[in-house]
């Protein structure tokens, strides 16, 4: 049993590099605009993300209102863990980030939580009273289950950890007049036991460099 659980970890391991090795370039947009715009900035506020799920094969006993309840989840989820990356590394921004309790507890009682999607940048970061919103949108396709890439990764040694792909776009728009400053693309591999934490963390990690508010 030992030296299956000791098979199990490394096979999860080298599937988890192999995944990390062949996700796709980043894709970073900047505005001739941003410098000059992002130096008048002090507030930043982070939107709940958008979020879409979808199967490659749809599972056995699919549910559609579970699978809607899923996304809106993994929307605060990706929220928060961004909110709180961070945090942990507000020294080496030019700018604080507004709490996503407050920014949420404003958006519902603006009534605009759920209609996100209808409202332009400029008049959220009104309703947020912040100088610059921060969101974007995450696109999940499920390829297998946990248990499933697990038994793939020990019968082919090691590649075959990965469970899904995920889309992520992070993007900056100025308060004033909603006008795009920056946005960062890039799909990653889901691999086995992912979190939101995970998820955000690779991400950040990649953009570190290029994130518009890092002090030089």
């Amino acid at each position: 049993m030992k030296k299956f659980y000791l098979s199990a970890l490394l096979a999860l391991s080298i599937s988890f590099s192999y995944a990390q090795g062949f996700e796709s370039a980043k894709q970073i947009f900047e505005s001739p605009k941003l410098k000059t715009e992002i130096a008048k900035h002090k507030t930043v506020a982070i939107l709940p993300f958008e979020t879409k799920i979808t199967y490659k094969k749809q599972p056995k006993n699919f549910s559609a209102e579970a699978n809607r309840e899923q996304e809106k989840s993994m929307s605060k989820s990706i929220q928060a863990s961004l909110y709180t990356f961070l945090l942990r590394k507000a020294n080496n921004y030019t700018v604080t980030f507004q709490d996503v309790d407050k920014t949420n507890i404003l958006l519902k009682k603006a009534g605009v939580m759920d209609k996100l999607d209808e409202m332009t940048r400029d008049e959220l970061a009104k309703i947020l009273g912040v100088d610059a919103v921060l969101g974007g949108r995450f696109e999940q396709e499920q390829t297998k289950s946990d248990g499933a890439a697990i038994a793939t990764a020990l019968l082919i040694g090691g590649m075959g950890g990965k469970t899904g792909t995920g889309t992520l776009f992070l993007q900056l728009n100025e308060g004033s007049d909603g006008e795009l400053l920056w946005r960062f693309f890039k799909t990653m591999d889901d691999g086995i036991g992912s979190s939101t934490d995970d998820l955000v963390e690779r991400m950040m990690r990649k953009v570190s460099r290029n994130f518009p508010y890092a002090k030089s």
